[in-house]
């Protein structure tokens, strides 16, 4: 507990003492909702956005200016990468769920949001997030970074490590399972 503490001093001594950390600090805060919109949305759950936001902090602050043109751009491709990752990763695809899968409900008022950035209008209805469970994660990831962000597909392209071509492909597919009205999976009875 006394080592965590120290730590924790250590590290808001270091960002009083190099205004460069409190500058990506701002920046990070900056979009950090953005990110944690991204990370939910992809993944439906609270606790797992919240890893993703971590970890795209730590990749941030580890990461040097000269390689950044856009910091937004920077960080969307970061967490689209990470839960993109996560959705493939062996651990959520060992957990087995026998009936139909449900996220998180998340906290849409304002007044009682416990983190004070999430807006109304970002919030997601259950019925998105069922939808979007019909899609693969790479299908996922360019259905929302196009569909719900709004970026272009260049931008896509880059985010997902695919081409223009293929990601229109990607978003054409997407579009066709969410409209198929069928599950990606078939529950185990």
């Amino acid at each position: 507990m006394m080592r965590k503490q120290k730590e924790a001093s250590s590290s808001r001594e270091e960002l009083q003492l190099d205004p460069g950390a409190s500058i990506r600090l701002a920046t990070f805060d900056q979009y950090r909702s953005l990110l944690f919109s991204i990370a939910y949305r992809m993944i439906g759950s609270v606790a797992d956005a919240e890893d993703m936001l971590q970890e795209t902090f730590i990749r941030w602050q580890e990461s040097t200016d000269e390689n950044i043109e856009s910091p937004r751009a920077f960080l969307v491709t970061i967490i689209s990468r990470l839960c993109i990752n996560h959705l493939q990763s062996a651990r959520v695809r060992r957990e087995e769920y026998v009936g139909e899968w449900l996220p998180e409900p998340i906290v849409t008022d304002p007044s009682s949001d416990p983190f004070g950035m999430i807006k109304v209008d970002e919030s997601l209805s259950m019925a998105f997030l069922v939808l979007l469970e019909r899609l693969t994660p790479i299908e996922r990831a360019v259905f929302l970074l196009r569909e719900v962000f709004e970026y272009e597909y260049s931008e896509v392209a880059k985010m997902v490590a695919q081409s223009e071509v293929n990601c229109r492909q990607i978003l054409r597919r997407a579009r066709q399972h969410v409209s198929a009205m069928r599950p990606r999976f078939e529950a185990n009875s």
